[in-house]
C-alpha cells in the first residue's frame, strides 16, 4: 500500500487544536526533551494554545509540522533569541512509528527548518538533554556536533543541555 503524501507546512492560529494535541502527545513520548511538564500544558487555555499556534506564522520563529493523511506526525520550531546567537532549533518530535530514515519526516522537517534559518545566520544551533543519547545521535547523524556549551536543565530532574551546532553555508 503507498505511503500518504507528507506535507510539511507551518502552523496558524487556527491549528490550535491540532497543535495541542501533538504537544501533550510529545510531553507523554519523551517529557525530558521539551522544558515543559505534561500537567502545566494540561493546564493550558484556549488562548494560550492559540498562541502558541501562531508561533508558526513570527518573524523571529516558525514552527512546522509534518501532516500525513490529515494526521499531525511530526514538529519543529526555531527562533532567534538573539542575534548574536542566531537561530535555535525546538520542540522537535516526530511519532514513533513515523521515526528513521525511511520514514522521511525527520529529514522533511530540518529541510524547511534549515531553509528559514538560512535565511537568518550561518549556523543552526540546538540543546539536547545529556540523558537523550538517542537524539543526540540523530543529530549527529545530521551534521550537527557538539559545541562544548552547556547549560543546567531547568526543569527535574535536573541534568544538562548539550549544545549542538552544524553550519548551513
Amino acid at each position: 500500500m503507498p505511503r500518504p503524501e507528507l506535507v510539511i507546512r507551518t502552523t496558524g492560529e487556527d491549528d490550535w487544536q491540532a497543535v495541542r494535541a501533538l504537544r501533550l502527545e510529545m510531553l507523554r513520548d519523551t517529557p525530558i526533551a521539551y522544558a515543559d511538564t505534561l500537567e502545566r500544558a494540561l493546564q493550558y487555555d484556549e488562548a494560550e494554545w492559540r498562541v502558541r499556534a501562531r508561533r508558526g506564522e513570527g518573524p523571529n520563529q516558525t514552527v512546522v509540522v509534518a501532516i500525513e493523511d490529515e494526521r499531525w506526525v511530526g514538529t519543529m520550531g526555531c527562533y532567534v533569541p538573539d542575534a548574536e546567537t542566531g537561530p535555535l532549533l525546538v520542540g522537535v518530535y516526530v511519532a514513533p512509528d513515523r521515526r528513521g530514515d525511511d520514514a522521511g519526516v525527520t529529514r522533511a522537517l530540518l529541510a524547511e527548518i534549515e531553509r528559514w534559518a538560512s535565511e537568518r545566520a550561518d549556523t543552526l544551533r540546538l540543546e539536547v538533554h545529556e540523558d537523550n543519547p538517542r537524539a543526540r545521535r540523530f543529530y549527529e547523524k545530521l551534521g550537527f556536533t557538539l559545541t562544548g556549551h552547556t547549560r543546567p536543565y531547568e526543569l527535574e530532574p535536573g541534568g544538562l543541555e548539550l549544545e549542538m551546532a552544524k553550519r548551513l553555508r
